[in-house]
């Protein structure tokens, strides 16, 4: 907030941030910077909230020596935030005496935090969880893999809930298990297909949960589904929001296939229930030379499987991807639907039967649960999943192990750990600090107040030294007079 920030710590609410500001704030360097943002993030303007997403990343980019911290508002924070404010904005009055009286009088903030230097974490275990419902009517039955990622990420982890990504794929791969295991508890809708779950770990770490469990499926076993017949892998990712539906592809489907089908009933269901979704394909190629891959889909890609991405988001650069502020879905339960519906005309061949457009397999006792998905997102949302966060005891890993066990059979998990000779990702710990704000007077105070008692104290001796001369005066007239009676 002042001209000079060096050894001043700099608080901005969100509302008033802008990367200017921040940027000043970093090449003066000032002794902090904190970002103030308020307890209810949903309820915040949504330019404010797009502009902040579009700077997350710039942030995350930037390196800096100035901490930067970020805290939720509550009275006192604000309080100090007004005050400073206050103290601040009276620089620019127009006297000099009526500044240096307000900069010796204002109360300030010594800000001081607790915690040791940040250091790498190392064997920190990345969990990710499988599961599978088995097709019936043969042996060499095709597998149609359903795959989303659990973790969040933004520019503060602590912060980091993820409601669309990716709390919105996880929901609703939950909700596509307990539909589709109750279609394969009877026989008369027991499909030859076998359904694999897979919640992964590290998705915003370059998939490296996906990474580590096609390692493990293709090349360190005899035995695995991923090996013999995939139909296609659906990676589900930030499904939110929006009233798009894009299908992210690595290379486009060939007519004749199982992927081109699903391809030819999202269209068909979304065209026949759903005229208000505009759906597309967007293809892209993989680019190796890239640090990170652009969607997961991309990780089976690279081992040859056929794999896709739906997602409301037309590009895999959108800022809602990566940010604290992603905290709304609420297009959730009409995605699900549409996905659902389709999945389940693929899986039973329903067009090639004759089955028309608008026609609904999830209906009555069958329909999706609007309430449990929402249930599901909240509880993703009330804890913070970014990856450094979330080990193997985590309550998120369980319970989401709970559920998949609920609904699925064979659910295990899988780890992986970054090589410690070359580490594709690294963890640091000392994420969350606490903040003493001690109030203080300003230097200058001591300055003044140390002038004023030197004067006081001249003044007495002043006195005192005027009052010894009169004394003496006094003393030499009454001695005199005495001397002359």
């Amino acid at each position: 907030l002042a001209e000079v920030l060096s050894r001043r710590c700099v608080i901005m609410r969100l509302v008033d941030f802008s990367y200017e500001r921040y940027q000043k704030a970093l090449r003066q360097s000032a002794g902090a910077v904190v970002i103030i943002l308020p307890k209810n993030m949903s309820t915040m303007p949504q330019d404010i909230v797009q502009q902040f997403m579009e700077l997350e990343p710039e942030m995350l980019a930037t390196e800096t020596i100035v901490p930067v911290y970020f805290a939720l508002e509550d009275d006192e924070l604000l309080s100090i935030y007004t005050q400073t404010l206050t103290t601040s904005s009276s620089q620019g009055s127009s006297s000099a005496a009526e500044v240096l009286i307000h900069t010796a009088t204002a109360n300030g903030f010594q800000m001081v935090t607790s915690g040791a230097q940040s250091k790498a974490v190392s064997d920190w275990a990345i969990t990710s969880l499988e599961g599978r419902l088995a097709g019936t009517g043969g042996e060499d039955l095709p597998t149609i893999v359903l795959v989303a990622h659990y973790d969040s990420f933004g520019v503060a982890p602590w912060l980091s809930y993820g409601a669309d990504s990716n709390g919105s794929g996880v929901s609703m791969l939950l909700e596509l298990a307990r539909l589709f295991s109750r279609l394969y508890t009877y026989k008369r809708t027991h499909a030859g297909y076998n359904l694999l779950f897979f919640v992964s770990g590290g998705g915003k770490f370059n998939y490296q949960g996906t990474k580590r469990w096609l390692e493990d499926n293709l090349d360190h076993t005899d035995s695995s589904l991923l090996q013999d017949n995939v139909a296609f892998v659906l990676c589900l990712d930030t499904l939110g929001n929006g009233d798009s539906l894009h299908l992210h592809v690595s290379k486009p489907p060939k007519e004749g296939t199982t992927q081109y089908a699903l391809l030819k009933e999202l269209e068909t269901v979304a065209s026949s229930q759903y005229p208000e979704v505009k759906f597309s394909m967007v293809h892209k190629k993989i680019n190796l030379a890239d640090d990170t891959l652009a969607w997961e889909h991309e990780r089976f890609g690279i081992r040859r499987l056929p794999a896709f991405t739906l997602s409301h988001l037309n590009s895999h650069r959108e800022a809602q991807r990566s940010s604290i502020m992603d905290v709304r879905s609420v297009k959730l339960s009409r995605n699900t639907k549409l996905i659902a519906e389709s999945l389940a005309r693929v899986i039973y061949n329903l067009t090639e039967k004759g089955a028309p457009g608008d026609l609904q397999i999830f209906t009555e006792q069958m329909q999706v649960q609007e309430e449990q998905l929402s249930s599901v997102v909240d509880w993703l949302t009330a804890q913070p999943r970014a990856a450094q966060l979330v080990d193997k005891d985590s309550s998120v890993v369980s319970t989401l192990e709970y559920h998949l066990g609920h609904y699925l059979k064979d659910v295990r998990r899988h780890y992986v750990k970054a090589d410690k000779r070359d580490p594709e990702f690294v963890f640091y710990d000392q994420l969350k600090q606490t903040m003493n704000a001690y109030r203080v007077k300003p230097a200058i105070f001591d300055l003044l107040l140390a002038v004023c008692i030197a004067a006081y104290l001249g003044v007495i001796y002043l006195a005192i030294q005027h009052f010894g001369v009169l004394y003496s005066v006094v003393r030499r007239i009454t001695a005199s007079k005495t001397k002359q009676h």
